[in-house]
This record gives structure tokens, C-alpha cells and sequence, in this order.
């Protein structure tokens, strides 16, 4: 209970900037087109900063944990699979359906809640296992979701859609910052001052700016359409993967802080990839809509815990 309660008090504040971001833009005071703007600096400039100037330096870094990769991918795919299996059985879902739902169940917000929590949580020694994930998460999940709608669709998955998914994920900015980062990494060379402080000083401000955008996003989806469906994605996300990681960290005898790491990235809220999938696919919008508010506040209680679960 007390290591509960002391990350609990550690993710409060962070939390705190998500409702401030969420009244922000609730109040109508604040107009769409800034929000957005916001976001963009967030997506583009300042997370990505912050994960290029961490790659960039190979004594942050530790050596790439194959185990790491596979206690938080293979519980993304069993989580997948009960999601699939849940969806059928629960909300009498169709296959496309059931891939949106199960993909809810696994795709978190590991960027602009991933990064901010784990710093705080567990220390900047934890972030390198979070960019490593977040390296390849979305191409991941992304092929793992497409080839689950092309075969409920067609019973086959073509070759042009998994280079498209490909080239939309290795073209986003928050990867180009860490594969340029590593790329720059691997060289040894030391990035002279006059280039990393100013990458510093915009990297201090990807945290705070990135939970008010949360907020902010949250306010722009509503929570009552289909909150049944929504509901299950939640509880899919919040409860059965983070226990599902939980026990394959275990199993793969995975060390105390990666463990955490990783149980981490599975406890936080679903993510924004999910309604672009949503609405790519044109099934559950609104129930993915749901699921995001619902698990983003649901989580300012879920994530500590599974943290104090996960701890030695």
C-alpha cells in the first residue's frame, strides 16, 4: 500500500496537467486551431527533442533488451488475442470490430503520457527501455491490427498495405528523433554545446506541454456514444494487459526497473492511434472515443498500482 500511495503522489502532478489541458480547452476560451498547433509542436518538435538528444548519447543508454521486447510485445499479442476473443463474445462485434476493439486493449499512450510518468515514476534510468519500445510499437501493433482487418475483410493481407503502414510509421517525427538519435549514437561523436543545450531547453518543455495537450485532446471527445463498448476497451487496457505483461516480464525473469518499464507502458490510457484507426476502418469510433477519456482518467489510479505490482 505504500508504494502505492507513494506513486500515487508521484503521478498526481502529472495528472493535474491533463485536467488543467482538459479545462483549458473545455472552457471554449481556448480555440481548436491553437490546441492543434500545440499538439503539433508537441508531436514534432519537443518529444522528439527530447528522445534525440537521449539516444544521441550512448552513456544514457543501456544495451537493447531482447527480453524487454518481448515480455511487452508478446503481452501486447496474447492481450490482442482475449481482446478479439472478448469483443465476439461480449458486444457480438464483426471481425473488423473485434481488430479495433483488441487494438485498444493494446496500443497505449506511450508517447505523451508514456515519457512524462516514466521519468516521474521511475527515473530518467527508465526512459531508454521506453524509447526502445516506442521504437517499435506503432509499427508493431499498427501491422499486427491491419493484417487482423485485412483478413477479416478479404482472408489475406497485401504487401502494399504493410509498406504503407511501414513508411507512415518510420516517416513519423517522434521515430525519426530516436532513429536519428541512435544513428548519431552509434558515431560516439558528442554533440558540441551550442547544439544541445538548445535541444535541452526544448526537451524540458515536451513533459508539461505534452499532459496539457492529453487534456486538451481529451475535451475534443465526447464519452457517452457506445461508452458500453468503450467501457470494455478500457477495462481491456487497464486491468488485463498490464497484468499480461506483468506476468511475461516475470516469466522472462525480466530485472526490477525494466519490469516496471514495461508494466507501465501496458497500464497507461489507449491511445490516439486507436480513433485514427477507428476512423480509417470506419468501426467503434464512437466506443473508441469513450475509451480514451474513460482509461485517461481511470489510469491516474490503475498506473501507480500496477506499478506498486510490479515492484520488487
Amino acid at each position: 500500500m505504500s508504494h502505492f500511495l507513494q506513486q500515487l503522489s508521484l503521478s498526481a502532478p502529472h495528472f493535474t496537467l491533463v485536467l488543467a489541458g482538459f479545462l483549458l480547452a473545455a472552457s471554449g476560451r481556448w480555440p481548436k486551431a491553437v490546441s492543434d498547433a500545440l499538439a503539433m509542436f508537441v508531436f514534432s518538435v519537443a518529444v522528439p527533442a527530447l528522445l534525440f538528444r537521449l539516444m544521441s548519447d550512448p552513456a544514457r543508454l543501456p544495451p537493447v533488451q531482447w527480453r524487454l521486447l518481448a515480455a511487452f510485445f508478446g503481452g501486447c499479442l496474447v492481450t490482442f488475442a482475449l481482446g478479439r476473443l472478448a469483443g465476439a463474445a461480449l458486444f457480438r462485434l464483426d471481425g473488423v470490430q473485434q481488430s479495433v476493439f483488441a487494438l485498444g486493449g493494446v496500443f497505449s499512450n506511450n508517447v505523451l503520457l508514456g515519457i512524462p510518468l516514466a521519468k516521474a515514476m521511475l527515473g530518467e534510468a527508465a526512459l531508454p527501455f521506453v524509447a526502445l519500445v516506442i521504437v517499435f510499437n506503432s509499427l508493431t501493433l499498427w501491422t499486427v491490427a491491419t493484417v487482423s482487418v485485412e483478413w477479416a475483410r478479404h482472408g489475406a493481407l497485401s504487401a502494399r498495405g504493410f509498406l504503407q503502414t511501414a513508411r507512415k510509421v518510420l516517416t513519423t517525427p517522434v521515430i525519426v528523433g530516436v532513429l536519428a538519435g541512435a544513428a548519431v549514437g552509434a558515431t560516439g561523436i558528442r554533440l558540441p554545446a551550442m547544439v544541445d543545450e538548445p535541444l535541452r531547453l526544448t526537451a524540458e518543455a515536451a513533459v508539461p506541454l505534452a499532459l496539457i495537450v492529453v487534456g486538451m485532446g481529451l475535451a475534443q471527445h465526447g464519452w457517452r456514444a457506445g461508452w458500453q463498448v468503450g467501457l470494455g476497451i478500457t477495462a481491456l487496457k487497464l486491468v488485463v494487459q498490464p497484468l499480461v505483461v506483468l506476468g511475461a516480464a516475470l516469466l522472462l525473469g525480466l530485472p526490477p526497473l525494466e519490469r516496471q518499464a514495461v508494466v507501465l507502458l501496458g497500464s497507461l490510457a489507449v491511445g490516439v492511434n486507436v480513433a485514427v484507426m477507428a476512423h480509417q476502418f470506419n468501426a467503434l469510433q464512437g466506443p473508441v472515443a469513450s475509451s480514451m477519456v474513460l482509461s485517461t482518467a481511470l489510469s491516474a489510479f490503475t498506473t501507480p498500482l500496477a506499478i506498486a505490482l510490479a515492484a520488487p
